[in-house]
């Protein structure tokens, strides 16, 4: 037989065993694949719910599962909800829940803080400017941080669910290694 008939054969042999469809009369069956429930595709557990670590001012601190969607406010409820010293002001209560997040609920600070002169928002004890609950004027006294860099890491805590270390400030657009080397000590979570 020539080597050119040989070939077509092969191929169209080939398309037949390949194909699994109608060829020149011939009919293939196939037999459809069902998976089961251990070979489901991760993308449908991960829908299945998020897990973040509530701490502080909450009845019962620790790593929560909440549904995927879920707010902030549904993982502190998760957690027995706020105990009466919650400053829950300084928490947004309706932001979106990212899987592996910290949510931290303040305490409400003494009245008497307030007369020590520390009027700005955001102040630890230590003279520490917490990245997380400071208003945009403790951001802007830092050095090296004006009104427009201050907007950038409120925005940023906002849109990530809030810094995790202080190391994050250099996800923020002009802060680089130099500043935070000069903010580190100033700055806590």
């Amino acid at each position: 037989m020539p080597l050119f008939r040989k070939s077509m054969l092969v191929l169209l042999l080939l398309a037949l065993v390949v194909g699994g469809g109608a060829f020149y009369g011939m009919q293939s069956q196939q037999e459809a694949v069902v998976l089961d429930a251990a070979e489901q595709p991760a993308a449908e557990e991960a829908s299945a719910g998020v897990t973040v670590y509530v701490t502080g001012a909450v009845q019962q601190p620790g790593v929560v599962t909440v549904a995927a969607g879920a707010r902030t406010a549904d993982a502190v409820n998760a957690c027995g909800g706020l105990l009466p010293q919650a400053d829950a002001e300084r928490v947004n209560m309706a932001q979106p829940v990212k899987d592996g997040q910290q949510i931290r609920v303040p305490e409400k600070k003494a009245a008497g803080n307030a007369a020590t002169g520390d009027a700005a928002a955001g102040r630890e004890d230590g003279g520490l400017v917490n990245l997380n609950t400071a208003d945009e004027k403790a951001l802007d006294a830092l050095p090296g941080v004006g009104p427009a860099t201050a907007r950038k890491i409120i925005e940023y805590r906002e849109s990530e669910g809030g810094f995790q270390c202080t190391e994050d400030l250099m996800k923020i657009k002009g802060i680089g290694q130099a500043k935070y080397d000069k903010l580190k000590d100033k700055v806590t979570i």
